[in-house]
């Protein structure tokens, strides 16, 4: 007869694999609930405790570490001194283990209470998982619910050869380690440790799933999520579909963009994003009037583009939207008249995020480079809280105003980056250049494809300008004199301010510093 242990928390499809393995011929071992929920169901099986003569101890705490259990699991099949050891020792040999853990994720998602938190850190489960894993020659792990079905077909065709016993000893370590780096990461949050302290550091997720490529067709690609630690917070992973196709890794690059630029703005705002920059940003009395001035800015490039709002989406505003073609909108909700309205653009990805202006995001973010990881904070500060005025000229109340809007959009373009804005409404955005020289030519030609019409309406607002980082040179400073800049907020910090500040003067340009920069690569 062979053996087999069952003993999980998750109790999907318990009942059908226990059932199978007990007319297979298995002699089913357990614990506690599972042997509740066999016992139920009229499964035989045989308590852990009967089988090693030891009862559980410290509430459940102590339940499957045991030799007789362990020596059953990693004893070596073709090593007949372990056979003969367990053999004299009466132990029996455990053929599949089937575990899943406490539900360490689900309790810190749904409480603060530490005693009940720490109580869901499982010991002897990943226990039993590590060691059925590591004599996957002998033994099956099976540690997803999922698996079950294919588990007992092979079982049945006689089909468990040894890259399907490699496949599950991956999939236990796999899930091993992400359970571990949870519990690590809770740690780290419970205590607000700096993670910079510590000498290693590993990443949890989680596949939601696949996509149909990468950045490019030739490129695999997928989702995952990180664990969180309330169920009151939705993220991007979050967002749900309304309607259209799936997702690529592309769209989910520009909806981060969007959701972070847009989290910015308390007022009916709106953001266009293209190849993971802003093309144009708006912030207006209503969402109408936002998503009008920020395609004005570049409607060239918002064909095909992707969009977030930070207010309901109303039909007038959909009605707009639909005139030209988009390729995802994600907002906090849309009445019903606008779902109608979207919904006749089939390929229009249509995504809801009930709190899209909730700042209570991870903190940590990591770039792969080759052969390793760099691990940052996040850039979660905007520095328009200390401005140092440093020209003769102080920024009108308006101008500073907008100064402050287009530096909030600056924050997120990426380097070099110049942003011109007139109100709370940009009118060119030059990105990701070599030179800030060549970023603010950019932007100014953006500026001067608006249609006039639209530059006439702005006519009595004055044009602003935001950089990402300091001048190094006053040329900036010059080239903005010349397409009528009146007033420039950036960092500082150069060892060539004064030339800058000097040139603003001379133009009679008011400049303020912020102290913070803001480079995106």
């Amino acid at each position: 007869m062979k053996n087999a242990i069952i003993s999980v928390s998750d109790k999907t499809n318990l009942v059908f694999l226990a059932r199978e393995l007990h007319n297979l011929g298995y002699k089913i071992y357990s614990t506690g609930g599972t042997a509740k929920m066999l016992k139920e169901n009229k499964i035989d099986s045989v308590e852990i405790a009967e089988y090693t003569g030891f009862p559980e101890i410290l509430d459940g705490r102590v339940k499957t570490l045991h030799p007789k259990i362990y020596g059953g699991i990693l004893a070596k099949r073709n090593n007949q001194s372990h056979i003969n050891e367990i053999k004299n020792l009466n132990i029996i040999s455990f053929d599949i283990v089937v575990v899943n853990l406490y539900p360490f994720e689900k309790t810190i998602s749904k409480t603060d209470n530490e005693e009940e938190i720490i109580e869901n850190i499982d010991i002897g489960g990943v226990t039993l998982i590590r060691a059925s894993a590591k004599n996957f020659q002998d033994v099956l792990v099976v540690v997803d619910s999922k698996d079950y079905e294919i588990v007992i077909q092979k079982i049945k065709q006689d089909a468990v050869d040894i890259n399907f016993r490699k496949y599950l000893a991956t999939k236990a370590f796999m899930h091993t380690a992400r359970y571990d780096s949870l519990i690590s990461k809770w740690f780290l949050k419970s205590t607000k440790a700096n993670i910079f302290d510590y000498e290693e550091f590993s990443i949890e997720m989680r596949k939601i799933s696949n996509l149909r490529y990468g950045e490019n067709p030739h490129q695999q690609a997928a989702l995952y999520a990180q664990a969180k630690f309330t169920n009151s917070v939705f993220t991007l992973v979050d967002a749900e579909k309304l309607q259209g196709k799936e997702l690529s890794y592309n769209n989910y690059l520009d909806l981060d963009s969007a959701i972070n630029i847009i989290r910015n703005f308390q007022q009916p705002a709106c953001v266009i994003i293209k190849h993971n920059n802003p093309c144009g940003v708006a912030e207006a009395n209503t969402l109408l009037d936002a998503y009008k001035r920020a395609y004005s800015c570049d409607p060239v490039s918002a064909f095909g583009g992707i969009i977030s709002f930070n207010y309901e989406v109303d039909a007038a505003t959909a009605e707009e939207v639909t005139k030209i073609f988009t390729e995802c909108i994600i907002a906090p909700n849309y009445t019903e008249k606008a779902k109608q309205i979207f919904s006749k653009k089939k390929d229009l990805r249509l995504l809801q995020l009930p709190n899209i202006l909730s700042t209570e995001i991870e903190n940590i973010e990591v770039r792969q480079i080759d052969g390793g990881f760099l691990v940052q904070t996040k850039d979660d500060i905007l520095g328009v809280e200390n401005l140092k005025f440093v020209t003769k000229r102080q920024p009108t109340e308006q101008e500073l105003k907008s100064l402050i809007f287009a530096y909030k959009v600056a924050k997120y373009v990426k380097s070099n980056t110049i942003v011109l804005a007139k109100g709370t409404q940009t009118v060119g955005i030059g990105a990701g250049q070599m030179s800030r020289i060549d970023a603010l030519k950019i932007a100014s030609i953006k500026m001067n494809q608006i249609q006039p019409e639209v530059l006439n309406e702005l006519s009595n607002l004055p044009l602003v300008l935001a950089s990402d980082a300091f001048f190094p040179f006053r040329d900036v400073v010059d080239e903005a004199a010349k397409i009528g800049v009146k007033a420039i907020i950036q960092p500082g910090g150069s060892l060539r301010d004064e030339d800058s500040i000097k040139a603003a003067n001379e133009y009679n340009i008011a400049m303020v510093f912020t102290g913070v920069r803001h480079f995106r690569h």
